[in-house]
């Protein structure tokens, strides 16, 4: 009857309503086909893996592989949308249908913990240095105006650091640096003193000059941004404490520092002054993105801005500063030396820090963990996608495939295979499962002694050279990805990877050569 009708009328409506408001609010305000995109892939998941046992076909190991594609693809789509919650619900689902477990995610997040806790601490501790390091880099910015000579600066600064911080630190530094540069000009620029509430998202108080110098600006700190970063592999391959997996493959060779870095540095050595020079040739023909220079109109503002500073030098200032300094150098020798691991040192510089600079409000300390946190809830993530190659062996025929070659070629062969799994990949977990593999062929006689060193100085070198190519192949370069600073500059993904490019061939390139001609 027409009650009826009107009834399933209305039923039908509330239906449709409701499901354009959950479909609305799914991601929310990412473009309505990634939307669409990340649903079919959680679609798809399930009936590719029934269509694969149906079959007989490895279930596992096509899925696995689609997954990690999947993954990628959220890390790749950064600016649409961040990929904690289009990746974790590919995570999920992975552990829903069954190519990992629980028990396994939870110990790959145990083997990383370190990393975790670094991130969690070492970055907010870096957070209350910005004071003395805006101070520091706007001085070196200013009294260098040659954009080469900053280039080379910058790389090889974050080289030197990272042999003996680690690179997510120095990562940290370069973005907090940035950060206050963005800052300082986004405001002067928009008419707002540099203490000023501002939202830096906001351009519309921007006249058209400004906007120009703005979008010129942006590119200059991509450069800049960039060059660290590749720094920061650079000099992160020569010690234990570059990089997290350098630690695990000393530990596994019984290697301390100092054999550490002679045993990498016949590769480590001639890759840094080709990086170098790399810098040099980028900036001075002006290629593959790179050789933007600061406008003069921003170097007025920070110009402005150091006169300001250097003027208003209270001896209160002067005596926060004096700390910051201080407790620098306590980071330094503290991480050199490894008396703690990195997060406790971190935690450690965040108490001394906020103890002696007057930050003992809850909202104050609260700030400078919002960078951090959302990377390691996807790092955390992203360990549950590792811990999906593992249960799957995704990585073993490769191994298989190596050991079967001739004993000379085995150490350039690994180089490349941990190089391009590294850039599909993370560099850590990659180094994890060869180093074990190799260990392991070690104790049951497979390889000789000799053999086993000059494959250990491949993975560590191959993981951490052609890893620069994307985002995904180190923590430090995901962490940059996910910064607060990389929308605000425009340094998305494939931006990312196309700035990486001529590095990536020329370290590998000439890390591939080093270990032809040393083994």
């Amino acid at each position: 009857d027409v009650s009826s009708i009107k009834l399933a009328g209305v039923k039908i409506f509330i239906q449709k309503t409701m499901s354009s408001a959950i479909f609305k609010n799914f991601l929310g305000h990412a473009p309505d086909w990634y939307k669409q995109t990340i649903l079919a892939f959680l679609v798809i998941n399930p009936i590719l893996y029934f269509i694969c046992i149906a079959t007989s076909l490895p279930a596992g190991t096509i899925l696995g592989w689609v997954i990690l594609a999947e993954f990628i693809f959220t890390l790749a789509m950064t600016f649409k949308c961040h990929p904690l919650p289009p990746g974790g619900l590919i995570a999920l689902q992975a552990v829903i249908l069954g190519l990992t477990t629980t028990s396994q995610v939870y110990y790959e997040i145990s083997l990383n913990l370190k990393v975790i806790l670094l991130l969690m601490f070492m970055v907010a501790g870096i957070f209350f240095m910005k004071d003395l390091l805006l101070f520091i880099f706007t001085k070196l910015l200013l009294k260098v105006k040659n954009k080469t000579t900053v280039s080379l600066l910058f790389v090889f600064a974050a080289a030197f650091l990272s042999a003996f911080l680690d690179a997510l630190t120095v990562t940290a530094v370069l973005i907090s640096v940035a950060v206050g540069f963005y800052t300082v000009y986004h405001q002067a620029a928009s008419g707002k003193d540099y203490l000023d509430e501002h939202d830096l998202n906001d351009d519309s108080h921007l006249d058209d000059n400004e906007s120009i110098n703005l979008e010129k600006f942006k590119l200059f700190l991509c450069n800049l941004l960039m060059h660290g970063a590749v720094g920061t592999a650079l000099g992160g391959v020569c010690t234990i404490v570059g990089e997290p997996q350098n630690l695990l493959i000393a530990s596994i060779a019984e290697w301390d520092f100092i054999e550490f870095f002679i045993r990498m540095a016949p590769i480590s050595m001639p890759v840094l002054v080709a990086g170098l020079f790399t810098t040099l040739f980028l900036e001075r023909f002006k290629v593959f993105g790179y050789g933007a220079q600061l406008p003069e109109r921003v170097r007025d503002i920070l110009q402005a801005f150091d006169d300001d500073q250097t003027a208003n030098l209270t001896d209160q200032v002067k005596a926060k500063l004096l700390v910051q300094l201080i407790v620098g150098l306590i980071l330094m020798f503290s991480l050199a030396f490894s008396i703690a691991a990195v997060g406790l040192i971190g935690l450690m510089i965040i108490i001394l820090l906020t103890s002696f600079t007057g930050i003992i409000e809850e909202k104050e300390l609260g700030k400078a963990f919002e960078e951090a946190l959302p990377f390691t809830a996807l790092l955390v993530v992203f360990f549950a996608v590792v811990a999906v190659i593992h249960d799957q062996h995704l990585f073993k025929p490769v191994i298989d495939y190596v050991f079967l070659q001739a004993v000379e070629l085995q150490a350039p062969l690994f180089f490349i295979a941990n190089g391009i799994l590294s850039m599909i990949s993370d560099n850590v977990f990659v180094a994890t499962i060869y180093i074990n593999e190799i260990k392991a062929a070690l104790d049951s006689g497979e390889i000789s002694r000799n053999q086993f060193d000059a494959l250990a100085v491949a993975i560590n070198t191959g993981t951490n050279l052609p890893s620069v190519a994307t985002p995904n192949g180190q923590a430090a370069f995901l962490f940059l990805l996910t910064s607060s600073v990389a929308p605000l500059i425009g340094l998305s993904y494939l931006r990312m990877v196309k700035l990486a490019l001529p590095y990536t061939i020329v370290l590998s390139s000439v890390g591939l050569t080093a270990i032809f001609y040393y083994f």
